[in-house]
């Protein structure tokens, strides 16, 4: 099965990361492969320097420089893939791990929770239905002779 020709790897919101800037190295992988296993170099690493890259606006660049902090060496990502007995199955993993990561990565943080008070009806029904359960529960209780 023939390799479609990629300009990049889509990584969603209008930003592609170009071929030239992805690295792979290969080298044997442990796991399922039977007498392959020990000659097919199926395990795959991708290399993207975030720190470097052309694609990103400077926002973008600090953001997945602060998110991916403790997956990054120097600025440089790697993603590995090894799950697959195929070199080129662990190679569509490795894309797909590497585009969900930077994604996740770019998408806007989300609007911190904005405190509110409850309301007047809100307290006055809340300290009804405690009255309430308070009854019931003194309704249970053995009479004091």
């Amino acid at each position: 099965m023939p390799a479609a020709h990629r300009p990049g790897l889509p990584v969603g919101r209008g930003i592609t990361i170009p071929e030239s800037e992805l690295t792979w190295r290969f080298s044997r992988s442990s796991g399922p492969g039977g007498q392959g296993v020990n000659t097919a170099d199926s395990r795959v690493e991708l290399v993207w320097d975030a720190a470097r890259s052309a694609v990103l606006s400077p926002i973008q660049r600090e953001r997945i420089l602060e998110r991916l902090s403790g997956r990054l060496v120097d600025g440089v990502l790697t993603v590995t893939a090894s799950e697959h007995r195929a070199q080129l199955r662990n190679r569509e993993a490795a894309r797909a791990r590497l585009a969900d990561l930077v994604a996740d990565a770019l998408r806007p943080p989300t609007p911190s929770r904005r405190p509110t008070a409850p309301s007047r009806g809100a307290k006055e029904r809340r300290l009804g239905a405690k009255k309430r359960r308070t009854d019931v529960k003194r309704l249970r209780r053995p009479p004091l002779d």
